[in-house]
């Protein structure tokens, strides 16, 4: 019963986006068409995020290791297992942000169009890509833009999910820039919807963020990319060990 209810409420929130998009979906369009495209596209993903997540019961509470100055832009660093992950990040960040992603998602209809727009693709296997990404990246920071990237740059095929090792490419990008590391541990998404949510469908309830203290990289060189790497990765796994152990 339990996991019939999962499928139902599955199809039902996939229907929910599907009406949801395809009202916001002609100002999008315009939009996405337009010099002065950024902070309207973000709104209205914002506004995406936002009702869906409302109609579809998903509630996200977010806790705050302390209070966050957002006059400033961070490089945002989470851990990933569940498309509900990326609503988290939306409804966080708001509106002066980009992602930096997987090139399959120039696939989808709904990220497609971000990411042939404000978001950077990346192909993993391409060092080219990887470059010119990092560039833009690089480039998105200077004109004062928070950077989300999900730095296991995978989803773990365990279940319950297990922490993947991290890439180096934020950890170097932030030093470069001299721009704040911000870790957020997303502890309980994976359980309300579990990557696509295919297999073990999706259920209402909370969605549980903790935000961390910000890392400052101002005073870092390029050898200590390694280290900013593992204190972030310790933090994010510390935290989810300890929401697991409650």
């Amino acid at each position: 019963m339990k996991r019939l209810l999962k499928s139902i409420h599955l199809y039902y929130f996939q229907i929910t986006l599907a009406l949801i998009f395809s009202t916001l979906y002609p100002a999008i369009f315009f939009f996405s068409r337009n010099p002065v495209k950024f902070h309207a596209m973000n709104r209205l993903r914002l506004y995406f995020s936002y009702l869906s997540s409302l109609i579809s019961g998903f509630n996200f509470r977010y806790s705050f290791e302390e209070k966050i100055d957002w006059t400033k832009n961070y490089i945002i660093c989470a851990n990933h297992t569940s498309n509900l992950d990326i609503t988290a990040i939306i409804l966080l960040a708001k509106r002066n942000y980009v992602f930096l992603g997987k090139d399959e998602l120039l696939k989808n209809f709904i990220t497609g169009i971000y990411f042939r727009t404000i978001d950077i693709p990346l192909k993993r296997d391409s060092m080219m890509s990887a470059f010119k990404a990092f560039k833009k990246a690089g480039e998105n920071l200077k004109a004062g833009k928070h950077l989300v990237i999900f730095p296991e740059g995978m989803i773990s095929e365990a279940y319950p999910p297990v922490l993947q090792p991290f890439k180096n490419g934020p950890f170097r990008l932030a030093i470069e820039n001299g721009v704040p590391i911000l870790p957020v541990t997303i502890t309980n998404n994976w359980n309300l919807m579990w990557d696509d949510g295919k297999k073990y469908g999706s259920a209402p309830g909370n969605c549980d963020i903790c935000v961390h203290a910000p890392i400052y990289t101002n005073e870092m060189t390029e050898t200590d990319a390694d280290v900013l790497k593992e204190r972030v990765y310790q933090i994010i796994n510390d935290s989810l060990e300890k929401h697991q152990n409650r």
